[in-house]
């Protein structure tokens, strides 16, 4: 009888590892193990406030490729897939961005969002179709994220973009130190380092918590920095349902003197771009006018308008 390959050791991995606080788990009734989990929760920020010195080039890197009309593409599995879908799927509707300038890309697809096919994980030339058809070039910024460090898929396609001209970036919940690949494919690397699991090797929970936290961050930090906010406001938000129309006729109201029911009618009058309808209330132009003023800033609007109130 063949003696089935055995896969590598991963044991030496801190999302790996047992985690000594909650040995006890199974013993707490519901309320002692909530805080619990609480408490492992807790410690989450700081260790993403520790990996800011590592995301900050990172972001930067992406802040230049929406700038030189590039993109930055998510890719995981599992999780880390799942995570990077959301963060893409929210850009659009937040910002009013291009599906395609911020892309989320999962190992075997979007039926992994809803189905476990966590096997694809496996695959180092898993996500070469998808990046070919996205054209990946010098322009654009893929970033793998991969909790324990190890994915082949993530691996794979890292070293598929490099080798397409594309900046590179990792996010991990680990020490990469102990992380067995080459990292030559590599040009920013982020650490967000959790510890282990509450539940030993459960990624979706702390380590999927950091992740998301530090997503949020990347993307809201570049559509920042490309203008797409206006003090805190989230002032090209894409006003296509009862809620978001509500949320952008309250940030004329409070920019301007407009009644609730003046500013519903300036924002149709601006096909439901807050910007403009801000321009238009403040300078007196129309909509045509008011878009090219922002062209001359890239999109700025505190430089025609000043701080907001």
């Amino acid at each position: 009888m063949t003696t089935p390959a055995l896969p590598p050791d991963r044991g030496h991995l801190s999302t790996e590892r047992r985690n000594d606080a909650t040995r006890g788990l199974d013993t707490l009734d519901v309320r002692g193990a909530l805080e619990l989990l609480n408490d492992q929760d807790a410690a989450v920020p700081a260790a993403v406030r520790r990996a800011i010195p590592a995301l900050t080039p990172l972001v930067e890197a992406v802040v230049a490729a929406f700038r030189a009309g590039g993109r930055l593409i998510y890719l995981g599995a599992g999780t880390s897939g799942r995570l990077a879908v959301l963060d893409a799927s929210e850009c659009p509707p937040t910002f009013h961005t291009d599906p395609g300038m911020v892309v989320g890309l999962i190992a075997a697809g979007d039926k992994a969002l809803r189905q476990s096919s966590e096997g694809a994980e496996d695959d180092p030339d898993g996500a070469r179709a998808e990046l070919e058809r996205l054209e990946v070039g010098p322009r654009d910024v893929v970033v793998g994220i991969a909790a324990g460090g190890t994915t082949p898929y993530v691996w794979g396609a890292l070293r598929i973009a490099k080798a397409r001209g594309a900046t590179t970036g990792l996010i991990v919940c680990v020490e990469l130190a102990g992380v067995r690949e080459d990292r030559a494919c590599l040009d920013h690397a982020v650490e967000l380092l959790v510890g282990p699991e509450p539940l030993t090797g459960s990624t979706r929970m702390k380590a999927g918590t950091a992740t998301k936290l530090a997503l949020n961050m990347i993307t809201t930090t570049a559509m920042v920095r490309v203008g797409k906010v206006w003090g805190n406001l989230m002032v090209d938000v894409r006003a296509s349902n009862s809620k978001l129309v509500d949320r952008a006729t309250r940030i004329l109201m409070g920019q301007t003197d407009l009644s609730r029911a003046d500013a519903a009618a300036l924002l149709e009058k601006a096909g439901g771009k807050v910007k403009l309808a801000l321009i238009m209330a403040h300078r007196g132009v129309d909509a045509a006018e008011a878009q090219k003023l922002l062209d001359a800033t890239q999109g700025q609007l505190r430089p025609i308008l000043g701080p907001p109130r």
